[in-house]
């Protein structure tokens, strides 16, 4: 157990990353079939909540490192896709 962190509290630490994987798993899959810039932001949410997620646990904070990889994910995301839509669309 951590210095001053109490069962409870790393239970439900547990619970809000398992409900952030979840989150990014459905806005991965939900994405199939948009346009690019939807699916990069979708695709980049999901990586980037579970990269944040694996930084985050490192430093007793998974949830939070889920949420700021996700925000931060999701946006470079939706500008690489809809660069890439702008390309194939010649303008």
């Amino acid at each position: 157990m951590f210095r001053g962190q109490s069962v409870q509290g790393r239970r439900s630490g547990a619970r809000s990353g398992m409900g952030a994987l979840v989150l990014a798993g459905a806005m991965a899959v939900g994405g199939a079939g948009c346009n690019n810039a939807l699916e990069g932001g979708l695709t980049g949410g999901g990586l980037g909540a579970l990269t944040g997620m694996a930084i985050g646990s490192a430093f007793g904070h998974m949830g939070t490192g889920a949420a700021i990889g996700a925000a931060a994910g999701a946006l470079g995301g939706v500008i690489i896709g809809d660069q890439n839509q702008r390309r194939a669309n010649g303008q």
